[in-house]
């Protein structure tokens, strides 16, 4: 089984620390190293005789994950913290959003708002500048708190000022947050946001007990939840989390008893766990070959495989400080040559699909394939045009530098096939230089410009096109000659100025009208690909796998999970 197996992996380990074998400088080998190895080996064997006698067998046996009343999830992220005011990775927003009701959420299946702990959508003043939320009434906390307009003004408040992770999300936008009533609260803005009804239905802003947290600085609980949702916790460790029910929810109660929550340490040990019925569920972590392996076994034991369009988007980030990309016909050039139909054909074998637009088709109301329309895939003979205009040829090639991330295999593999393609299909009139770094390093340096291109990914906080294009396009100081000298495209590599794309940022954020906000973000992406200051690259998918016995297993657009509905029979 795979506790075994993972159990033999660390003794394996620990034995080689301990007999020496593992050190950062290898002493002189003696007699006395001589028979360690030999007490070493016999171990080993046994701990290979143990490691194949529990390894992962077919079996017709029912599968193992946990109670018939539990659903057993396998994931392989690791949860850093379960405070909401400090939780900022997916997988923890993933637990906050089972745990824990927030004002407003989506209808099921769809990107329609809809009110959770409010009971209406808010009243917004002509100015956009204050929202009156009113609140629902018979709510308690996990730890029996009556939830009040009180409850959730202290948990917006303690979002705020604890300074955790995505604090910045509430305290760049919210002036104030007061209780209007025992069932009413009313929040007021620094600046007009239309999106701001979207951004609190980000898991974080859940609703959290006064008697259970605290305000101030650093003061988070990361080992520990008390909200209003459907699940409580019961136990948090580092690889295994327990949910139970909540007897005393408000809404629509759970289909199962609790969810057994289980960390593997790796995708290979997860795709096993699954294999085996060790989990019910696998979700995240799995790389491409194990979701293909996966999909192609499917149909045999009947297990179910869920899948949608990812939120995340992959780019391409150009630096418009670099001599060689400041050249629009450069950036032309690049943009026509570029084949996204290959990628998902070589790299991501139907696992993605071609982007074109820096908002995704997730938001199919926003979204304008403008990358598409303009340049098209592969198209060889406009780039071999544009890059003649901009002096390059075969006998005087254009030389590129790109970066991708190390610890990202489609990364690597995606900056090898644009490679290939470009260097083959243009005929020597582009020669790329790859170069990687981990992810950390480049997030620490692509504000110096230090990068000419780079491959990038990015995950909303939550699902309004304002939260794809300004986080790219706007900037807060610079000019057209300049540059962007401090903003956000300066923070993603780009140091983009658009005096225009400004403007219009703002615009759509006054803005209360969707139909002229949706006209907006039509003439900002039409922006984009004249300047090119960052290319679409792809969208993924997400994937979740459920055994036979588990029903009612959704993945919805927002890329969460609902446990409450998943049924074992």
């Amino acid at each position: 089984m795979m506790i075994m197996r993972e159990i033999v992996a660390v003794v394996l380990a620990r034995l080689a620390k301990g007999y020496g074998l593992i050190s950062r400088i290898a002493p002189a080998w003696g007699s006395n190293r001589w028979r360690k190895l030999g007490q070493f080996a016999g171990l080993f064997s046994l701990c290979c005789f143990l490691a194949v006698s529990c390894g992962d067998r077919p079996t017709t046996q029912t599968p193992t994950g946990g109670n018939p009343d539990r659903v057993a999830i396998g994931i392989t992220a690791k949860i850093r913290t379960l405070d909401p005011a400090d939780a900022y990775e997916i997988a923890a927003n993933n637990l906050l959003y089972n745990m824990g009701d927030r004002l407003y959420t989506y209808k099921p299946g769809t990107l329609e708002l809809q009110p959770q702990l409010a009971t209406a959508l808010p009243t917004i003043t002509p100015d956009g500048l204050t929202y009156t939320i009113p609140l629902r009434s018979g709510v308690t906390f996990h730890d029996g708190t009556p939830f009040n307009a009180e409850a959730m003004v202290f948990s917006l408040r303690r979002f705020m000022e604890n300074g955790g992770s995505p604090s910045s999300l509430l305290s760049n936008t919210v002036a104030s947050v007061t209780a209007t009533g025992e069932s009413e609260i009313t929040i007021k803005l620094k600046q007009p946001f239309a999106a701001f009804t979207s951004l609190l239905t980000f898991p974080g802003l859940c609703a959290v007990s006064p008697k259970a947290y605290e305000i101030g600085k650093g003061k988070f609980k990361p080992d520990s939840f008390v909200g209003t949702g459907p699940y409580k916790l019961v136990s948090y460790g580092t690889d295994s989390i327990k949910l139970e029910a909540f007897a005393g929810y408000w809404g629509e109660k759970p289909a199962n008893k609790g969810i057994d929550m289980q960390r593997l340490s790796s995708a290979a040990n997860l795709y096993n766990a699954f294999r085996t019925g060790a989990v019910d569920v696998a979700y995240g972590g799995l790389d491409l070959d194990q979701i293909a392996g996966l999909e192609r076994e499917a149909k045999s034991p009947g297990w179910q495989v869920i899948a949608n369009r990812s939120t995340a988007i992959n780019l391409l980030s150009l630096n418009l400080k670099d001599e060689v990309l400041k050249n629009p016909a450069v950036r032309q050039a690049i943009a026509y040559a570029l084949d996204r139909p290959l990628l998902q054909e070589r790299v991501f074998r139907g696992q993605a699909e071609p982007l074109y637009s820096l908002i995704p088709t997730t938001l199919d109301t926003y979204y304008q394939p403008v990358f598409q329309t303009t340049y098209g895939d592969g198209n060889i003979a406009k780039a071999k045009e544009t890059l003649a205009k901009a002096g390059y040829s075969s006998a005087k090639p254009l030389q590129l530098e790109l970066w991708y991330r190390s610890n990202v295999n489609t990364d690597s593999a995606a900056a090898t096939t644009i490679k290939a393609s470009l260097e083959q299909r243009l005929e020597g009139a582009i020669q790329i230089e790859l170069n990687s770094v981990e992810s950390a390093t480049a997030y620490d340096n692509l504000d110096k410009g230090v990068y000419p291109m780079f491959i990038l990914d990015w995950s909303p906080d939550f699902l309004d096109p304002d939260n794809y294009m300004q986080p790219f396009l706007s900037c807060a100081k610079g000019s057209a000659e300049k540059g962007c000298e401090a903003g956000e495209s300066q923070l993603w590599g780009s140091f983009y100025y658009n005096d225009r794309a400004n403007q219009l940022i703002e615009q759509q954020r006054r803005e209360q009208n969707p139909q002229k906000r949706q006209q907006i973000f039509a003439e900002l992406q039409t922006i984009l690909a004249k300047d090119i200051p960052f290319i679409p690259l792809w969208q993924g998918k997400e994937y979740v796998f459920a055994r036979a016995n588990v029903q009612n297993v959704v993945l919805e657009p927002t890329q969460r999970i609902p446990f409450w509905t998943i049924v074992k029979q």
